[in-house]
């Protein structure tokens, strides 16, 4: 179990400095970090126009730099040490194969240079994640929106956090190549210690909703089977509803399943008339549902009825939508079956995370229980966390 204090922080923070000090011989000027995210209900709604209800947590990706006085950008991270420094020029920012996983900070500066951003100078950086790589926490929009609030910080704070969230999701959609939606990088740039964000994906207007877990702990569980949205099924899940909605909408006239309730999914289902279509139209529909659904519960201090309707979460996208897999199914039913009282997976599936809400009492025995499961299972290890609500990305102390 993994449990990320505020003095984990510094010390990761100090061993970077050491680590910057070895690479580029001089010292780091400044120091950041984004968190990572989890989404506790309301899956594959981002891109249909529905709601979400995700925060961010506290582990996440950390960063130290000093300035250039010339256009390079050199970047350094502790989780691909083989790749050494890796750099690019702020005169060529376009996108190359060769980058991997530069693509992602590149992206930034590029996305701010084409907002019109002076970028006066580069950068000697290093970073550094303790968020598991593939795991669906969300790495990726931890790391645009850690360079999108050092971008900001640097050259005067020229964006505002939502603008930051839709450059991310920019980035990542025409520049790296995953049609996704905002939820991700709206979560992480958003976040606020204690809350979570109910986000109305259609309109991006956002709601903040504490989270009272009384209690109850939030358990993250890692499948440790990685998974990477550009390779899986993300992109044909999309493009699944947007073909469902062009054939309910011959008849009807919705902008996107997140205008549709349950009631009239049933009036027009008929007109898509393809049994894998259907399943992904009504898990789009019915998850936009539940979502709204469970926020009411939840401001009433209605845990219980907030668990079941994650159980129902993860039902739909297993077998409607069908992209939980063995791994995440494995984790989820024996959580269910060991005393949590509400388990589902979180992200886009195919692999990654699962979460789990457990009794205080029972989250030590549940770990070992549910991980002895998976393991007799696959032959590996599952990883758990208690996953602690943080603030967004924010500059720390060197």
């Amino acid at each position: 179990m993994e449990n990320i204090t505020k003095n984990d922080s510094v010390s990761i923070i100090e061993e970077l400095e050491n680590r910057f000090k070895i690479i580029y011989e001089e010292k780091p000027v400044k120091g950041y970090f984004s968190p990572g995210r989890i989404n506790l209900i309301g899956e594959h709604t981002d891109y249909n126009g529905g709601h979400v209800f995700p925060c961010a947590i506290s582990l996440g990706t950390y960063a130290v730099l000093s300035n250039r006085d010339d256009n390079l950008v050199n970047i350094a991270s502790e989780n691909f040490k083989e790749s050494g420094v890796k750099s690019f020029n702020l005169n060529n920012l376009e996108y190359s194969d060769s980058d991997d996983w530069l693509s992602y900070p590149k992206g930034m500066f590029k996305a701010f240079a084409d907002e019109g951003l002076e970028l006066k100078h580069g950068f000697n950086i290093l970073i550094s994640g303790n968020l598991p790589d593939g795991s669906g926490l969300s790495s990726s929009a931890s790391i645009e929106m850690l360079f999108g609030k050092i971008l900001n910080s640097q050259f005067n704070n020229i964006q505002s956090g939502v603008k930051l969230a839709q450059l991310g999701q920019k980035v990542e959609n025409n520049y790296i190549g995953v049609n996704s939606g905002i939820m991700d990088q709206f979560a992480v740039e958003m976040g606020r210690a204690g809350y979570a964000i109910l986000l109305d994906t259609n309109t991006l207007k956002s709601e903040l909703v504490p989270i009272k877990m009384q209690n109850y702990k939030i358990v993250i569980m890692n499948t440790n089977k990685k998974r990477g949205l550009k390779d899986s099924k993300y992109n044909e899940r999309r493009s699944e509803c947007e073909n469902a909605l062009q054939l309910i909408n011959k008849k009807a006239n919705f902008k996107s399943f997140g205008m549709m309730t349950n009631e009239d999914f049933d009036e027009y289902n008929y007109t898509i008339d393809n049994p894998v279509l259907i399943k992904r139209a009504r898990h789009a529909v019915s998850e936009n549902q539940r979502t709204l659904r469970a926020i009411s519960v939840l401001k009433n201090n209605n845990i219980d009825e907030f668990g079941r309707l994650m159980n129902a979460s993860h039902t739909s996208l297993e077998y409607d939508y069908e992209v939980t897999g063995d791994n995440l199914d494995n984790l989820v039913h024996s959580a269910w079956e060991n005393g949590a009282i509400g388990a589902r997976m979180t992200g886009a599936g195919f692999g990654g995370c699962a979460i789990a809400i457990v009794p205080d009492e029972k989250v030590k025995d549940f770990m070992k229980i549910v991980g002895k499961n998976y393991r007799e299972k696959f032959g590996y290890e599952a990883d758990f966390y208690i996953a602690n609500i943080s603030d967004g990305p924010q500059e720390m102390e060197l």
